[in-house]
């Protein structure tokens, strides 16, 4: 199942701690036993995650690290709106400068790599103060100065719509970015108050990328023309389907441990066996019963976990004229799903006490999460009388619903090959079909679904992932907005708005917090999207990987991942 990143310019999950759930640590090595289950999140160390930590001095200098990608990215501009998928995080991080570091606890820091200090100088015009470190150049030998952050700025703010960006939120607020006392500082005043301002400039690119909307466009299509990290682009193979990183010379920090970084596209299906036989160092489990029991026969590899901000979802086409227009019928289809037993079908086994997901910018874990969900729970009998009183009527027993001539036939685009996509997909078919919805598959290929359904809203129901970030308001806006560049079904409505402009303004993080669960009740109303189940945060790691894995909430330490022997 593919996962998109929620955008960051906000943000990534997390928040100060909100979105992001708080890291849960679930500790090393195989489960209770052969096919035991991880414990479940409710009963895990909050703020812990699983990566079997060193200290620098004994992690071995040099080694590949083997890391399997669904997809190659379809673009490398993180910000551009077709380079949101995870995976593209996940290569450019190491390869890019960004101001803040997310942590185990669901918190962030400043990325001292890069900025020698982040501050909220002034409340009343809300201005903040980047330091940058004197250090940080780009590959081009060009220093890392305000004017990269000016340049983002004006990219991303929405003002010039040739550049497709991934979101304008919060840079839409800012009125300058300016030089400080000298180049490298920037100072930047918003016009309005704008509350997740630490989710701003997550991965920055150069000037050069940013004042031309070609190169902004499609300049990161099939090249990575200018780093800043502690691994430089080695090459990208679009036809072995790899991307290689090689450790960087130039790099100014702790140079990084590992000679290589090999991404390389498996499909889930051939993850274990590439395990087993020496392809890859290590492979997400997520929903899968059997990754997760091959994970336990393979010699030298322990299962790790950490609670994840990644959930499974189904995302309905609302737009005007589409067959799931109505938000009552969204409702209605939505009951109709029996949530509970999706998640014990797909990660029960893994996380005995799973229970679905009921919170749109809060997951399981996280202080502010609640469960707003009522407004949909699972109820095949009160669906089937929404449905009837919508004029969806069964013209005889065991026949799919009609309306005026018209079939409840609903298109579902699945992931092609991807069990898990499968699973819950024929799941969802088997419910609604009880209620008299038909469910039509439409497979789509990994690389394919984006760019020719997702984006396009070429669908009825949709499922991937999406992966959170620890500012819950700031990354869910682009989603259940009208506007927003994330809201592939096309929904939203006038008070979702207003409640979100609300908290963006709300500089307390406890009455933002309040705002951010009244802004989760509509959207249940809404019903834009269903949401099944959190990610179990599980992953089978290779036993002398050290300083990475289960990482839960955290950005991971590129620099200090490595091997032990």
């Amino acid at each position: 199942m593919r996962t998109r990143s929620r955008s960051m310019a906000v943000g990534a999950l997390v928040a100060t701690a909100a979105l992001v759930l708080t890291a849960c640590g679930g500790g090393g090595g195989a489960a209770d036993g052969a096919g035991g289950g991880l414990a479940g999140a409710d009963q895990q160390e909050q703020g812990v995650n699983d990566i079997n930590p060193l200290p620098r001095d004994q992690v071995n200098d040099g080694g590949d690290l083997r890391w399997p990608l669904d997809a190659i990215p379809d673009n490398f501009n993180r910000n551009q709106v077709d380079g949101t998928l995870l995976e593209n995080k996940e290569v450019m991080v190491p390869l890019m400068p960004g101001a803040f570091v997310a942590q185990a606890d669901g918190t962030v820091a400043v990325n001292e790599n890069y900025f020698t200090s982040i501050e909220l100088t002034s409340e009343s015009p809300q201005v903040v103060t980047y330091t940058i470190n004197p250090a940080a150049t780009w590959s081009d030998g060009t220093p890392f100065t305000w004017a990269d952050l000016q340049a983002q700025w004006q990219a991303q703010n929405g003002t010039d719509p040739a550049f497709s960006v991934a979101t304008t939120t919060g840079y839409e607020d800012i009125t300058s970015v300016e030089r400080g006392v000298d180049d490298r500082q920037a100072v930047v005043t918003f016009g309005t108050t704008f509350a997740e301002w630490r989710s701003l400039f997550e991965t920055i690119y150069p000037v050069s990328t940013n004042t031309d909307p070609a190169v902004f466009n499609e300049g990161w299509l099939q090249d990575i023309p200018v780093t800043a990290g502690p691994f430089r682009l080695g090459a990208i193979d679009t036809v072995g389907q790899t991307i290689t990183l090689e450790r960087d010379p130039a790099w100014w920090g702790e140079p990084a441990k590992l000679d290589r970084i090999i991404f390389r596209v498996v499909e889930r299906a051939a993850l274990a066996d590439a395990l087993a036989n020496g392809e890859i160092d290590f492979y997400e489990i997520g929903s899968s019963v059997d990754l997760f029991q091959r994970a336990q026969g393979i010699p030298g590899v322990e299962v790790r976990q950490a609670s994840a901000p990644t959930y499974n979802h189904i995302t309905f086409n609302g737009a005007p004229g589409a067959l799931l227009e109505d938000p009552a019928l969204r409702r209605a289809i939505a009951k109709g799903i029996d949530r509970q037993v999706i998640a014990n079908a797909l990660v029960g086994q893994i996380v005995p006490e799973v229970t679905p997901l009921n919170n749109f910018l809060y997951t399981q874990g996280s202080a502010n999460y609640q469960d707003n969900a009522g407004v949909v729970a699972f109820d095949a009998a009160a669906a089937s009388a929404e449905l009837d009183a919508l004029g969806w009527t069964r013209p005889a027993e065991g026949q799919p619903r009609e309306r005026d001539g018209q079939v409840l036939s609903l298109r579902y685009v699945t992931t092609a090959n991807n069990p898990i996509s499968e699973q819950i997909s024929q799941l969802v078919q088997v419910q609604l079909g009880q209620i008299g919805v038909q469910v039509e598959f439409v497979p789509a290929a990994s690389a394919d679904l984006f760019d020719q359904f997702v984006t396009p809203g070429n669908f009825d129901m949709v499922g991937f992932a999406w992966s959170g970030t620890p500012f819950p308001v700031t990354s869910t806006r682009n989603i259940y907005s009208t506007t927003g560049d994330q809201n592939y079904g096309k929904t939203g409505n006038p008070e979702i708005d207003a409640l979100y402009l609300q908290a963006f303004a709300e500089l307390d993080d406890a009455a933002r917090d309040a705002l951010g669960n009244e802004i989760d009740a509509l959207i249940w109303e809404n019903m834009p999207q269903l949401p099944l189940y959190q990610g179990t945060g599980a992953y089978a790691v290779r036993s002398t990987v050290a300083n990475f894995g289960a990482i839960g909430n955290a950005d991971p330490l590129y620099a200090d991942m490595g091997f032990t022997g």
